[in-house]
Order: C-alpha cells, then structure tokens, then sequence
C-alpha cells in the first residue's frame, strides 16, 4: 500500500524543516537568536522547525543569512516550494470558482499520454456527464461554502476538457469499484444518461473500463480516489485536500497498487453487465 498521501507531504515538509534546524545548529545558535538575527518571534522558529508552518522564500532567505549559508538559500526555496505544492487544500484551489479549476487542468490533460485513473467513489472526471457532472459540482460548493455557485459553468468545462478522449495520442486506463455505480449523487434521469455513457465510453478503442465486483475476492482493500498521469505525477483525492505525488518511488508504489487493484476488476461483457444492473436499479 502506498504511504499516506498526507503523511507524504508531511515529511516532505519535515525534511526542508531539518535542514533548517542543522543550518541552526551548526552555526552555534539558539532558537531565539535566530529568531532576533531574522527579526521575528521565536516562536515562528519553533513552528518552522517542527514542521508546523511551511517557511516563506523570504523566511529561508533571512534564515541562510543569519547562518551564513546563503548558497543554500535557493535550493531550500525549491524544496520548499515543491514540498507546500503536494498539499492543496481544496478551500485554495477552488478561491477562484470551480471553472476556473477545471479550465486549469486542460493543458496537462492533452500533455498526458497514459491516464491510471481508480476511483471508489465517484465517476471520474474524464467519464462523466454534463448532468452528473453539475451535481457533483453543486455539492463541493456547498462543501466548501463557496460564496458564488459556478458548478453549472464548471460542469461544461469539465465536459470540454474530457474531450481529450476523443484526441489521438492518449490512453485511458479506468478502475472503479462496483458501488461508484450505485451512488446517486445526481438525480434518476441524470444517474441513467452517465451510466449509459459509461457503456459508450467503455467501447472506444483508447479506453479500457474496468469495474471492481462488490462480489469479488479482495486481493487489496479499497483505497482513496487516484489518478496517475503517465509516470510523473499522482494526484490523491482526501476529504480536505488532493496531494500531488511526484516522487519516482512513491508514484511506483502507486502503480503496484493501481495493477493490484485493477487485477480484480472485469471488463466487456461482464462490466457492461454491472452497469446495465445500476440502470435497471435506478428508481
């Protein structure tokens, strides 16, 4: 199983703190010397050092001044950066509405070859209806108690942007567990036309369908909602946040789990047979 997604951040936060603290350490001061040479409260150094507040650019810069280690002052800031970026809180990345999130996805979608897409909750993204779409936008509004509702705008948007399945030069690899199918976050009519399209999309030649039977003899337990963009990047769905994973070994551990999972999976006939069973379910 891969490593928390969270803690992952957390230690990749951890490790730029460490370096911060040897720095300090090394240069024979005491917490609140270095808090008076960057002219801050020590209590802010506290926080730094154990990983409680991610540090400024400005922050590693007074930092390597005071310590007389400014030739290591731009790559903290790189390692800096790049550990804050694995850890988006959704509240941040949904400040400028949520079209705005979907339109900013669609150039990295087109630069992507092979999606690994696994979800145990919902459809994803790339697969779903306007209709469904709209729903599950309108809930992370209200989730996130945004102060102006663009799930409708946001929905066509998504709906364009998933038309990279239709471009040449792109593979989809899909995995869902049986009761994503089951779960009605839109109402019957809007349930009925995703399911459908899930029979549609499941036909084209770039997409391979899989669906995990509730039935199935488990071989890996259920994980959170994940997607891999060819080998470079993993992008982890939490209740707070997504995590952007894009260590080489961790994105491995992610693809063994994404085999694992899709190992138990059925596909054609017997996948479009649990989709045609959550139609005929529907109210």
């Amino acid at each position: 199983m891969p490593a928390s997604p969270s803690s992952s951040a957390q230690a990749a936060r951890e490790a730029v703190a460490h370096r911060l603290r040897d720095l300090r350490k090394g240069a024979g001061l005491t917490v609140v010397q270095l808090a008076a040479a960057c002219g801050w409260h020590y209590s802010k150094t506290s926080r730094i050092e154990n990983a409680l507040t991610g540090p400024s650019a400005n922050d590693i810069r007074r930092w390597c001044t005071a310590t007389h280690a400014d030739d290591q002052a731009q790559d903290l800031i790189v390692q800096s950066i790049n550990a804050e970026s694995m850890y988006r809180q959704w509240r941040d990345q949904v400040r400028a509405g949520l079209r705005h999130l979907q339109e900013s996805r669609a150039q990295a979608f087109r630069a992507t070859e092979c999606f690994r897409l696994y979800s145990s909750s919902l459809v994803p993204g790339l697969l779903q209806t306007e209709g469904y779409a709209r729903a599950v936008l309108g809930i992370a509004a209200s989730v996130n108690d945004l102060p102006v509702d663009d799930s409708v705008e946001a929905a066509r948007a998504r709906v364009e942007r998933s038309h990279v399945i239709q471009e040449p030069g792109h593979r989809f690899v899909v995995v869902i567990e049986e009761p994503v199918l089951h779960c009605h976050v839109a109402d019957p009519e809007s349930m009925a036309a995703q399911l459908g399209y899930l029979l549609t999309a499941g036909a084209l030649p770039a997409v391979s369908l899989g669906v995990i039977p509730m039935a199935a003899r488990r071989t890996h337990w259920p994980e959170e909602t994940f997607h891999i963009y060819d080998e470079r990047l993993v992008c982890v769905e939490l209740v707070s946040a997504e995590v952007n994973v894009s260590q080489p070994g961790e994105i491995a551990q992610y693809l063994t789990t994404f085999e694992r999972l899709r190992s138990m999976a059925v596909y054609g006939a017997d996948a479009r047979a649990l989709i045609l069973k959550a139609i005929e379910a529907l109210p």
